[in-house]
């Protein structure tokens, strides 16, 4: 043998030792020692070829590729089978749940059994009571009745021939037929009166189908079943039942259209107090001020109220606006709503925004006049402040409810989420961002206990419909009608290329919380303002408000929603095309 065949072998017969002292005690290849044999191979691979290499080292390298194929192979199958371990495991856990929940189900329902069969047993012992003290009675009227028979027998006998008796026989027979129309209808109306003063209702179907072989299946009586209709909200059945939104008589479901109907207000007494809120800052809103005040006092005699500033302003102007009421400290400001009958505000939608945080409960109805920018909110024209405000006083008007959202932040340390800060009511948006923060923001977002994603990118929009064409049309969201009730979730720059803004329904509570492996804090503002820190474990809960913000309307809510889009982001503006060209033949 070859010194360099000796070579050879002894060192292959040194690395299958290596190799072999390597292996762990239950057979599989440790994957350190893997890729350090794959190492070694690839470096002996990659050297220098001497001048004198002969068959036998290409034979030595080629098992050595095949010792590494063979080692690979066996970390993958490693792998496989913790894998499959593991599912193994979880199925053998969820298995086990399930015969759990089953042997608790059986165990409840033998409790059932027991009851029943104890209930059926009473049941019997009070039905054979009532036997004996019946039988008795069934049995003397009985005799009574076919006593009665026989005397009336023999009467018609010595009146009537045998035809006339079956003429009788066929009018009593008519009679019964009578007596049984008569029984239907009264349980049927029985029924109708159930319909009306209950919440179910049962509909009988009558097979119209004609058959002149049966009688029988002509009068086919099918039932439908009953059922009930009843908000279900947080897992309780609650007891106000939803006549407003659903008709469900006669047991078919039916809309009841409740949001397509336009909403009108109409004073029942005449309005006697109305609050100004004006921009500030502003020369032409100053002006106007002036003038609606001293209008509303002389010619509709109301008592006007305005913010201390501007009671300032006006008695810099004039002595004679001493009449016009203020607050002294901001505890007054939660009773405005059971002093003022109106609201006006002199601005834009951001004025509209600051009188609707002004109250923190009910709103009285907003007269919002434009001196603004956009004005999304402000439909009324401040020329014609006069007319516009003898139609508003007058009555009826129609009015926009923008409907708010109630937020809440919940710190890590609470007890329970009841346990928070002071609720903030926001009628644009809150705005969930990541502030100076160079990372992305990380957060989890629940909606009803459910989870619905993990946002990653520099922050959330949670918008009211009314917002929708503020900062959640700017990240990409859609524009909505203010008077459809829903919650508006839209990203703000995502890391992703499938994350679209969503729209959820108004009953359900969004819960976004900071994971504790979030890289930064996140920083919430409640329409643009009141910046709140959320730590790492906060969360903010946001759910539809019950007090919305009625807006009164030049026209109507969608008249006056579609021009604002129209003016103020001039949507879908485009040049018409031209009528002259080429055409489509006629066919």
């Amino acid at each position: 043998m070859s010194p360099s065949k000796l070579d050879s072998t002894d060192s292959f017969g040194h690395e299958e030792a290596s190799v072999s002292c390597s292996k762990p005690e239950n057979g599989c290849v440790d994957s350190l020692s893997i890729f350090h044999s794959e190492k070694a191979v690839e470096e002996l691979l990659q050297q220098t070829p001497v001048a004198g290499m002969d068959e036998h080292l290409i034979e030595f390298s080629e098992a050595l590729r095949t010792v590494a194929k063979a080692l690979r192979r066996a970390a993958e199958g490693k792998a496989s089978a913790q894998a499959e371990a593991a599912e193994w495991k979880w199925r053998y856990e969820l298995e086990r749940t399930r015969n759990i929940q089953m042997e608790q189900k059986v165990s409840g329902n033998n409790n059932c059994e027991m009851l029943r069969h104890w209930w059926i047993r009473s049941s019997l012992d009070n039905a054979m009571d009532m036997l004996r003290i019946m039988l008795p009675c069934l049995f003397f009227w009985e005799v009574g009745k076919e006593q009665n028979k026989r005397i009336a027998e023999a009467r018609m006998a010595e009146q009537f021939s045998a035809e006339k008796n079956g003429d009788l026989d066929c009018e009593r027979v008519k009679n019964s037929d009578n007596q049984s129309m008569l029984q239907n209808e009264s349980n049927e109306h029985s029924e109708t009166g159930c319909m009306k003063h209950g919440i179910w209702s049962h509909e009988v179907l009558r097979d119209r189908e004609s058959d002149s072989n049966s009688n029988a299946d002509r009068n086919k009586i099918m039932r439908k079943a009953s059922f009930k209709l009843s908000w279900w909200c947080n897992g309780e059945n609650g007891d106000q039942h939803k006549h407003d939104i659903v008709s469900f008589e006669r047991g078919n479901i039916t809309t009841a259209e409740r949001s397509s109907k336009q909403i009108s207000l109409k004073w029942e007494s005449d309005p006697q107090t109305v609050l100004i809120l004006t921009k500030p800052n502003s020369v032409s809103v100053r002006i106007l001020c002036v003038q609606m005040v001293r209008w509303l006092r002389e010619r509709k005699k109301l008592n006007v109220y305005v913010e201390p500033r501007v009671k300032v302003e006006l008695l810099a102007e004039s002595s004679n606006f001493s009449y016009v009421q203020t607050w002294k400290d901001d505890s007054e400001i939660s009773h405005l709503h059971m002093k003022v009958d109106l609201v006006i505000t002199l601005g834009g939608d951001g004025t509209v925004l600051w009188a609707a945080s002004m109250f923190k409960g009910p709103v009285p109805p907003i007269v919002p006049f434009s001196l603004g920018s956009l004005g999304f909110m402000t439909p009324f024209h401040s020329e014609h402040f006069k007319d516009c405000l003898d139609s508003v006083l007058r009555g009826p008007i129609s009015i926009t409810l923008r409907h708010r959202l109630l937020c809440r932040v919940v710190r890590d340390a609470a007890k329970n989420e009841y346990e928070t800060e002071e609720p903030f009511l926001v009628l644009n948006e809150v705005t969930i961002d990541r502030g100076i923060s160079s990372y992305l923001t990380n957060l989890e977002c629940y909606c009803d206990n459910s989870f619905v994603t993990c946002v990653q990118g520099d922050g959330l929009i949670l918008s009211t419909t009314s917002g929708s064409t503020a900062y959640s049309l700017a990240a990409g969201g859609s524009m909505v009608h203010p008077q459809v009730p829903g919650i508006l979730f839209t990203p703000i720059c995502p890391h992703s290329l499938s994350f679209r803004p969503l729209i959820l329904p108004e009953h359900v509570t969004v819960r976004i919380m900071v994971p504790f492996n979030s890289r930064s804090p996140a920083w919430a503002s409640f329409d643009g303002k009141d910046r709140k820190l959320l730590a790492a474990g906060d969360a903010l809960l946001c759910s539809m408000a019950p007090w919305p913000v009625p807006t009164a309307c030049q026209v109507d809510s969608t008249n006056d929603f579609l021009r604002s889009i129209h003016d103020g982001l001039h949507w879908n503006l485009r040049k018409t095309q031209s009528f002259d060209g080429p055409r489509d033949r006629d066919l």
